[in-house]
């Protein structure tokens, strides 16, 4: 069992009540627009412009990408900052800074600090969330800060940055209510970080989705356009405990090896290398240094093993498919027993459909702290899994469900929603960012 990322002593229930005080921002809903966090960091003198930025969206792939870039950039000695969404376990995990989550007593002092401005401007929880990151990551000397988008990108509160280079993972239908429900919407949406003078990169293999991605960067001017898949192809792809590949760089052929584990993990580390390459200059890829930097990569929740556990945020379709390739070429120990929990505003059907095939059991329950009136029909969600001839276990409670996964032996898998995995982590204790 790992450390607990919660905090202890008199400081200690000043930061619980910090954070009570940012996620009661929550009550507003989603508004999105870049207004009010571009004020209220001009309040706090601009801290998102004093630090160079690399900026990613998408819908699945952004996670790696920031894990991945931010090792490289680390075993060159350089500070870097990240800033992702949402966290598993502790708040902290969400801003990062050489590897070390915000200090509780950080979040404590920003919130009293800048309070009646947060108010005034009336800004969301993501937005008075953004403006923290990008305070403490400019105040801890960051060299670098690597920027994942919270929702979309267009609108998303991070899309304040003027990056050194842009870039689009994949798209795919998730979001629908906020972002469209076609993949011309949405990738209209997340196009929007691409800006004038700006290298676009774009990471998704599939030739519909880069033409309409190239289509918007051209339409934001951007500087110049990186097709990722085109020109840092890889093959020859192999998964064991990591993922082995060979790839064609502008900067030669080399054999690649990323802890990260599924074949589209080598798609991710190159579109990671894309993005570094357009940034350009001191923060371009150096190959001969690229094998050492990338057995640092570590992405917690994602395909991420710790003993007979194996958790994967793996929250909507695309993520459900990658996750289901990932379990039938990575070695696991048998019986693959998945716990499983997806919220039921998801495409839940097609994704119990893809973990059925691949598990021995699957153990169907509830997440604590899944949002209210998001939870999933649990009864009509074991039918439907029984229906397509799963051995399925219902059990309700979280911890319970945990303990049969223990007790059947084998792999133990929890997955569905970051919700699943960061209650199913509290209960065993386990810190997100150890190891």
């Amino acid at each position: 069992m790992g450390r607990s990322l919660s905090t202890s002593g008199s400081g200690a229930q000043a930061y619980r009540d910090a954070l009570e005080y940012l996620f009661a921002r929550t009550a507003g809903g989603i508004r999105p627009g870049t207004d009010r966090t571009a004020r209220l960091l001009a309040r706090l003198g601009d801290p998102h412009l004093a630090v160079p930025v690399l900026h990613v969206a998408g819908t699945n792939g952004k996670g790696s990408t920031v894990a991945t870039a931010s090792a490289i950039l680390r075993a060159r000695g350089l500070r870097v900052g990240t800033y992702t969404s949402p966290h598993l376990v502790d708040f902290r995990e969400r801003i990062v800074v050489d590897r070390e989550p915000i200090p509780p007593e950080a979040v404590v002092d920003f919130v009293r600090r800048w309070t009646e401005d947060v108010e005034a401007l009336e800004a969301t929880f993501f937005e008075a969330t953004t403006a923290l990151a990008f305070h403490w990551i400019s105040r801890s000397g960051a060299d670098i800060a690597v920027i994942e988008t919270g929702l979309g990108g267009r609108l998303d509160a991070t899309n304040v940055v003027q990056p050194l280079a842009a870039g689009v993972s994949t798209i795919g239908l998730d979001h629908v209510e906020v972002l469209g429900s076609t993949i011309e919407a949405i990738a209209a949406e997340k196009a929007g970080i691409y800006k004038r003078g700006v290298p676009a990169v774009i990471g998704d293999g599939d030739r519909r989705v880069q033409r309409l991605l190239t289509d918007d960067a051209r339409r934001a001017g951007a500087s110049r356009i990186v097709v990722a898949p085109d020109h840092y192809r890889v093959h020859d792809v192999t998964v064991g405990d990591g993922t082995t590949f060979e790839i064609a760089a502008p900067w030669g052929n080399h054999t690649l090896r990323t802890p990260l584990v599924g074949r589209h993990q080598a798609g991710n580390t190159a579109f990671a290398l894309a993005l570094l390459d357009a940034a350009g200059g001191r923060w371009a890829v150096d190959p001969d240094g690229l094998p050492e930097a990338l057995a640092g990569v570590r992405l917690p929740g994602r395909f991420d093993r710790r003993g007979s556990w194996l958790f994967d945020v793996a929250h909507n379709d695309d993520g459900a498919r990658v996750l289901a390739d990932a379990l039938t070429t990575a070695p696991l120990p048998r019986p693959l027993v998945a716990v499983v929990c997806i919220l039921g505003d998801k495409a839940w059907r097609p994704m119990l459909a893809r973990l059925a095939a691949v598990a021995d059991r699957l153990i169907l329950t509830h997440a604590p702290t899944a949002p209210h009136g998001r939870e999933w029909p649990l009864e009509e969600a074991v039918r439907y899994a029984r229906g397509l001839g799963a051995d399925v276990v219902h059990e309700p409670r979280l911890d319970a469900a945990l303990q049969l996964a223990q007790d059947g032996g084998g792999t133990a898998l929890v997955t569905g929603s970051f919700h699943t995995v960061g209650d199913a982590m509290q209960c065993l204790q386990l810190d997100p960012l150890a190891g």
